[in-house]
């Protein structure tokens, strides 16, 4: 009898570790569907009052589209969530997979509803009014939804898990962002321009150097370290800045070097972050602004140069005590040796290296390890876990 018991047990375990599997396929339907909605004309006719429903506040454009939008987009799209996932479960033994179907039913019934006036509070990635929180990482929340209606239609397709999209490479758009690089005029800088412009960007080239041309730059701004303040009006217009800019005094150890590494690799990269943030809007600031900012894999692993790390180290640390609440995203790129003017004995390609910062981010890692170094995989992100919580343990913010 207990054997019989322990059976039904495994069984019913089983079916229902499928209904946990049912809701993410149903959810991996929706989501080609919307994919499906941006390039097949049947589709997109049907899609297009979805897209016609809303002001950039979310706000109804009237009641009348907003209706019109629940049935000629979200009831057709749950009718086929519901089709597709009646077809797997009658095909297979696996009754799990009808919570997929039921699933499907209730955004239909709400869909319906909606359609006639009522429930329209259901719609929780379209409510009104400013976007108070950054995208979601792993889960679809206003901000990241508002990016596929008024940053990039041919982005940012998830309904409810953005996995899809992190698969597609459509977490982030790129495509007509303007993206200011310091740093502009060194090895990273050129290649990374390079690589942005190629993505549709345009690229603000900001530099020390005097007189240099830029490949993919749509302008060249001069500026130096301590002349961050002087960068606000020109970062008010910018949607990304990468901080890239950086120096390696190798071996030394004198008070120069020391003071020159803390305020070029730390410091000034501090101030520029902040003067940025100041420009991020508290309405709609959290889909439109990044920071992207290359603190090295010298955070966690030696790089043979005390100053480097040190200064390095410093940046990374100060930027994981502001990420905990910051108005906008900020990612690290945490890289390894590649070959430049700083490290004429890197591994890897600066141009590979560019290119894998780019496909990462389209991707929303925040975190961008590019290394040959297997241990920093492993390392980083436990030292940034356990760093960023206690901060949050033992700091407060404004």
């Amino acid at each position: 009898m207990w054997v019989a018991v322990g059976e039904l047990g495994t069984a019913w375990l089983r079916q229902g570790l499928w209904c946990l599997v049912s809701v993410f396929v149903v959810e991996i339907v929706r989501d080609t569907y919307h994919v499906a909605s941006h390039v097949w004309p049947p589709l997109m006719r049907l899609h297009n009052w979805h897209h016609k429903a809303y002001r950039k506040d979310f706000t109804p454009v009237s009641v009348e589209l907003y209706q019109a939008a629940q049935l000629y987009n979200d009831v057709p799209e749950s009718l086929v969530m519901m089709a597709v996932m009646a077809l797997v479960a009658v095909l297979t033994p696996l009754w799990g997979f009808w919570l997929g179907f039921l699933y499907g039913a209730g955004f239909l019934v709400a869909a319906l509803l909606r359609s006639q006036g009522l429930l329209s509070g259901t719609d929780l990635t379209h409510e009104p009014g400013p976007l108070t929180t950054l995208p979601g990482l792993w889960l679809v929340n206003r901000t990241y939804h508002w990016r596929h209606h008024f940053d990039e239609t041919t982005a940012y397709y998830a309904g409810y898990f953005t996995l899809s999209d992190k698969v597609m490479g459509t977490s982030l758009s790129l495509k007509g962002k303007t993206i200011a690089v310091t740093g502009a005029s060194g090895t990273m800088g050129r290649v990374l321009i390079k690589r942005l412009a190629a993505q549709g960007a345009k690229p603000i080239a900001l530099t020390s150097s005097a007189a240099v041309s830029i490949e993919g730059a749509v302008r060249i701004v001069p500026w130096r370290s301590g002349e961050e303040r002087a960068l606000k009006e020109i970062l008010s217009r910018v949607n990304i800045l990468v901080i890239n800019h950086g120096v390696n005094v190798h071996g030394e150890r004198t008070a120069a070097a020391i003071a020159n590494s803390l305020e070029v690799n730390a410091l000034s990269a501090w101030r520029l972050m902040e003067v940025f943030l100041e420009t991020v809007d508290d309405r709609l600031g959290p889909a439109t602004k990044e920071l992207w900012i290359n603190t090295s894999e010298a955070e966690v692993n030696p790089a043979f140069s005390p100053l480097y790390e040190t200064s390095k180290r410093l940046l990374g640390d100060l930027i994981t005590l502001r990420r905990q609440d910051s108005p906008c995203v900020i990612r690290k790129l945490v890289l390894g040796p590649f070959k430049s003017n700083l490290n004429p004995v890197g591994v890897m390609s600066a141009d590979w290296v560019a290119g894998a910062i780019i496909a990462l981010a389209k991707r929303d890692i925040r975190n961008i390890i590019v290394t040959i170094n297997p241990l920093t995989y492993v390392v980083f992100p436990i030292k940034e876990t356990a760093q960023a919580l206690y901060f949050r343990l033992f700091s407060r913010g404004h």
